[in-house]
């Protein structure tokens, strides 16, 4: 299962990043994906609790091969089929007489983030998604570890250490979303500047009988034999009498001394 490594491990939901079109928005939750060493198999827990205070829990074992299996708990499917796409996403499938009923889809964002996309269907037929993003983080769980046990409250240090870790997550991803697009900025300025050294090589290459001035345009025209040339006079100026084959671009001397295009 060395596919499976990068999903192994408690993820506690993120409830106000979710979207949920059954069902509702949970008040805290726990996503927990296990496989004991040297097998295929997946164990799988749910455990979150509502806004109302009701814990809840489910729990199942599948195996990620990519075949169908039989799936334990008849009321909810008959089989149950792993995928993995690669190391970074995996979907499950439960099925009912050949039938899809439920499609969850478990993907590790570039922020390291778990989304988990269930797709299925309401009691009337209607399909609904429903997605839930979660981090890899020790957990303070305001509720047991199954329904019957008794309530567990946080500790004010475990709210603390919680309250300070999803701080250094925004904080660090905001800094790294402030490095991206200083790189997509830089990446902009670099092609930009490629763009105008093929320009100016091309211009260099071309005959120009005249010494050009620094912010003044030009034309740079391809003539008959298609080499090119550099002209003070615009493809209006000429009109049905323009001698070249055809105006290339209207081109500015800059200060660095390459050219850009107008």
């Amino acid at each position: 299962m060395v596919q499976a490594y990068n999903f192994l491990g408690s993820w506690q939901l993120f409830p106000e990043k979710g979207t949920y079109e059954t069902g509702s928005r949970p008040r805290s939750g726990i996503y927990k994906i296990e496989s004991p060493e040297g097998k295929r198999e997946l164990n799988i827990s749910h455990s979150w609790v509502s806004l109302e205070s009701e814990a809840f829990q489910s729990q199942y074992t599948v195996i990620g091969d990519g075949d169908l299996h039989s799936f334990s708990d008849r009321a909810l499917a008959d089989e149950v089929q792993v995928t993995f796409q690669d190391s970074i996403t995996f979907e499950l499938h439960f099925y009912r007489a050949g039938q899809v009923l439920l499609h969850i889809v478990h993907e590790i964002q570039p922020n390291g983030y778990l989304r988990v996309t269930i797709q299925g269907f309401n009691s009337d037929g209607t399909p609904y998604t429903n997605v839930e993003v979660y981090h890899k983080q020790m957990s303070v769980l305001p509720y047991s570890s199954s329904v019957s046990g008794a309530l567990i409250k946080p500790t004010e240090e475990g709210v603390i250490r919680h309250k300070a870790l999803t701080a250094m997550e925004e904080q660090t991803n905001m800094q790294l979303d402030q490095i991206r697009k200083q790189i997509e900025l830089l990446a902009m300025q670099a092609q930009e500047i490629h763009k105008r050294k093929e320009l100016s090589m091309l211009i260099y290459n071309a005959k120009i009988s005249f010494k050009p001035e620094i912010g003044q345009v030009y034309y740079l025209y391809e003539k008959q034999d298609e080499s090119h040339i550099i002209s003070l006079i615009s493809p209006k100026e000429w009109g049905e009498g323009m001698p070249y084959k055809s105006c290339v671009a209207a081109v500015q001397l800059l200060a660095d001394h390459t050219w850009k295009e107008l």
